[in-house]
């Protein structure tokens, strides 16, 4: 047989297809569709290649080993359908708002959106600095500290390697593990809080980094510093000890300190911080690391570029420096913590003792009632609250601090659920 012309080995392959497809509309139309017969006739040839090599196992792209055992992040809920006004108490956002100064602050970028960010964050790596008085040079900011979470697993683990977390730890901790091609290990709780003995135990050869959320989200129990300082003493030299200080700005107790001591003096501590919470600033996503220059390094080499927004670069700036809001927002939090909790136990409620802004409300103690039937009741009066089964407590809800008309109409609508036969 001679020679085929191109035209021809594309009518040919066009006929095999037809061959193969009768009644095929979807593929008939692709292929009336696609004038471009050298590409149609290479992929024709490629797929029957690899089909025949054996290495063609599905008829789409499969994710690296792994990705699909890692359970993805559920935020909390916002909508309560049917209600005539939600009160969204599940992600333990700021009552009070965002600071009026940052609100200001945003509106001077508005007319240079064209203009990419400063890519280091610069203004508010310095502000950040000047408030807390640390060495500019020693912090790095994020698109929320989820990012630099992620960014500390793409670093410095691989596969083959082990990262610990408690057992009711940040949910995001596992997922980047795995992601990272790495494997979880979880070690138990004693009362609700990190036992420091536990995660030593867990350590082996293997491991990488420790994960430690002080205060833990959902519980709100948290290690003194003394606890934490024992922890870090017992780690090898070059195991990471990450403190995750997401609430630090409402502890109000004479034992704890953020971590921003112990990693000014160790090689292998970080300690990261939000603005979601304290500073109202969620919806902009910021975050950031506090650590020693050669993490800080590591970090900066795998991050994408202009990973801050020129918005929160200068809403944090203005947010971090507004010292009457974040007094106002303590504030806030110390009284309605307090009460909430009060007022949750004398309806006969276990509540596990926060030092966040956020109390973990067990339905143990009131059965037949559970939590899911008092979350159903919740949201159909417009509560939002959190639903915490995938943290390891299928009969509890976590409720945020809210506005004190927010606070007292969960307590009056959680008393009537109560009292309801």
């Amino acid at each position: 047989m001679g020679s085929v012309t191109p035209r021809r080995s594309f009518a040919i392959q066009k006929v095999r297809v037809r061959r193969a497809n009768v009644g095929n509309n979807s593929t008939m139309r692709l292929l009336a569709a696609m004038p471009r017969w050298s590409l149609l006739t290479a992929n024709f040839q490629n797929r029957d290649k690899a089909r025949d090599d054996g290495r063609m196992t599905s008829g789409k792209p499969l994710p690296k080993k792994g990705v699909m055992d890692i359970a993805a992040y559920v935020p909390g809920r916002e909508t309560a359908p049917g209600a005539d006004r939600v009160y969204k108490l599940s992600a333990n956002e700021s009552p009070l708002g965002t600071s009026p100064e940052a609100v200001k602050a945003i509106s001077s970028v508005l007319d240079h959106l064209e203009t990419y960010p400063d890519g280091h964050a610069n203004a508010l790596c310095e502000a950040i600095a000047q408030v807390h008085g640390l060495n500019r040079d020693n912090i790095m900011c994020g698109n929320g500290s989820d990012e630099l979470l992620t960014l500390l697993c793409q670093a410095y683990l691989a596969p083959g390697d082990e990262g610990i977390v408690t057992e009711h730890g940040f949910l995001v901790y596992k997922i980047q593990i795995m992601a990272a091609g790495a494997t979880p290990v979880t070690v138990r709780e004693t009362d609700c809080r990190a036992d420091v003995d536990a995660i030593l135990a867990a350590v082996t050869d293997r491991t990488k980094i420790v994960f430690l959320a002080n205060p833990n989200n959902p519980t709100g129990t948290y290690l003194s510093m003394e606890e934490v300082r024992r922890l870090h003493a017992g780690l090898p030299d070059d195991v990471i000890l990450v403190l995750d200080a997401a609430y630090a700005e409402y502890v109000r107790r004479n034992d704890y300190e953020s971590g921003i001591e112990l990693v000014s003096v160790s090689d292998n501590v970080v300690m990261t911080r939000t603005f979601s919470k304290i500073y109202g600033l969620a919806g902009l996503r910021i975050g950031w690391l506090y650590g020693p220059h050669h993490v800080i390094d590591a970090l900066h080499r795998i991050r994408g570029p202009f990973n801050m927004n020129a918005a929160a670069i200068v809403a944090g700036v203005a947010a971090v420096r507004d010292r009457a809001h974040i007094d106002r927002s303590v504030a806030h939090n110390d009284v309605w913590l307090a009460r909430v909790s009060e007022a949750l136990r004398d309806l006969g409620l276990v509540v596990t003792p926060s030092a966040g802004n956020f109390v973990l409300i067990h339905f143990d103690t009131v059965s037949p009632k559970t939590a899911s039937q008092a979350d159903e009741f919740l949201m159909r009066r417009g509560f939002v609250l959190r639903h915490v089964n995938a943290y390891g407590f299928p009969n509890a809800l976590r409720m945020s601090i809210g506005t004190k008309e927010a606070n007292e109409g969960v307590l009056a609508a959680l008393k009537e659920f109560l009292e309801a036969s």
